[in-house]
């Protein structure tokens, strides 16, 4: 939860970035003298110092401002990597435009092979580079922090359990009210008013604060007791629990304010993901027209009722919108799950059933290989739902919503998601929503073309579908 990439890795990694890059150009160079096409243009007999320094500082800036070498950031591999690829990519927007102005005759299968070169250096040397340290070992060589918690609470004992599955060492608790027993089998310390000395005599590192609302009046004077000591202390809001996603924190006029309910997808994530739906989907339903006409005449043929069924699903911030599938029941089937649900041994609702006596002949195939989902495409192309995102549900299943679960509508409703890859209709609706939670987390547009990816093999393994 503290560890940051060192200032040692970060010197090294601007390093091997900076000279890569330089190298990288020289090699693209001589790469035109072999490959295809390389001949036919003249080729420079060497890159003018100016293009390789310039090109340098252009992905050095670039590579910075997407936080590729910030030491705030964890040390996730994949984290780094995506940066580094989405950075480059607007790297070489920003070079080429560069060298437009001032470099005119630099040819483009020069940076063709430059941008290819450069991202295959600079991912290869970082996981090469993670190989290499966990076959050491990959032992973090700093000490863990020692660290003190503030609230014997519940959240103060779910923070000194992440703690601690860190790799720091909790020192025990303080609190405002004498604790006869404080979890994670760490010890009870003292009182507010021993938090100095106890940071003096246990030689504290961090202190994290988790008090109740009811202490915060206390905060002030057990904050001016501290900051005379050197050690970093962190107050862990006692209102996570109303937080949608991740709180971000504005200072207006110096008034630190959290923001409980922002955006889950910044605007440039939104542009980007409705982007993809539009182009993939467009061309999804041409791939995909023949086989729908098929299947609108099989349905015709095998059970009389609309060939199209609507349905009224909750989307994205709760509005309700018609979402279109193939019919795959009975006509009236949908008016009998409302007035007889089934439940689960522990209470919880069970919409699908294996054994459905509502499902036609033809329905039971399109449901086991998902084809009756295709014409939700055009909700896809209306903006009603995205290709991938927590799956839009019945309004009356979110009527029986926990207060929790209705943090999964802050992004659009997608196709397929997370949890349909990892169980689909064998997941009861209380387990799936904490997958949408951790889609939701985690979004990128590279999680979404993974989730598509698998989402192939799920549909071919048919479990959990019906």
């Amino acid at each position: 939860m503290f560890r940051r990439r060192p200032t040692g890795y970060l010197l090294i990694a601007i390093c091997l970035d900076l000279v890569g890059i330089v190298v990288t150009l020289d090699v693209s160079r001589q790469l035109r003298d072999y490959l295809p096409f390389g001949k036919l243009i003249p080729v420079p007999v060497a890159i003018p110092f100016v293009v390789m320094a310039l090109t340098a500082l252009i992905w050095f800036v670039v590579l910075m401002l997407f936080n590729v070498y910030d030491p705030r950031r964890s040390d996730s591999l994949i984290g780094e990597l995506q940066n580094v690829v989405t950075g480059s990519l607007f790297a070489l927007l920003a070079m080429a435009g560069a060298l437009y102005f001032s470099f005119r005759d630099v040819s483009r299968l020069f940076i063709v092979y430059f941008y290819i070169l450069t991202v295959m250096y600079l991912i290869g040397w970082r996981v090469i580079g993670r190989l290499v340290w966990l076959a050491m070992g990959g032992k973090v060589k700093r000490p863990p922090y020692r660290v003190l918690i503030v609230g014997a609470g519940e959240l103060g004992q779910q923070a000194a359990s992440l703690l601690q599955e860190d790799g720091e060492q909790v020192l025990g608790y303080v609190d405002a009210h004498h604790a006869t027993a404080a979890g994670n089998n760490l010890p009870y310390l003292g009182m507010l008013e021993d938090a100095a000395a106890i940071v003096r005599s246990q030689r504290v590192d961090h202190v994290i604060i988790t008090l109740p609302y009811q202490a915060y009046d206390q905060l002030e004077g057990l904050i001016l007791s501290l900051q005379k000591l050197p050690v970093q202390i962190s107050i862990a809001p006692n209102y996570l629990n109303l937080v949608l996603h991740q709180a971000t924190v504005q200072d207006v006029g110096g008034l630190p304010l959290v923001h409980l309910r922002d955006p889950a997808l910044s605007p440039s994530q939104r542009l980007i993901k409705r982007g993809f739906d539009v182009v993939i989907g467009t061309l999804s339903i041409i791939v995909s027209a023949p086989l729908m006409l098929i299947i609108m005449t099989a349905i015709r043929l095998d059970s009389s009722g609309s060939i199209i069924f609507r349905q009224k699903r909750v989307g994205e911030n709760g509005r309700l919108f018609t979402m279109y599938k193939f019919r795959t029941m009975i006509e009236g089937a949908e008016q009998q799950i409302v007035t007889s649900p089934t439940y689960s041994s522990d209470g919880h609702v069970i919409h699908k059933r294996e054994d459905d006596p509502r499902i036609t002949r033809l329905g039971f195939f399109l449901r086991r290989t998902s084809l009756d989902e295709l014409p939700q495409l055009i909700n896809v192309l209306k903006g009603d739902m995205s290709l991938v995102g927590p799956r839009p549900e019945m309004p009356w299943l979110v009527d029986k919503y926990e207060p929790w679960q209705h943090k999964r509508f802050a992004i659009p409703q997608g196709m397929t998601g997370w949890w349909q890859i990892n169980g689909r209709s064998d997941k009861p609706m209380h387990l799936h929503t904490e997958d949408d939670l951790y889609y939701i987390q985690h979004y990128s547009l590279l999680f979404d073309l993974v989730i598509l990816w698998r989402t192939i093999f799920a549909v071919l393994k048919r479990k959990g579908a019906y």
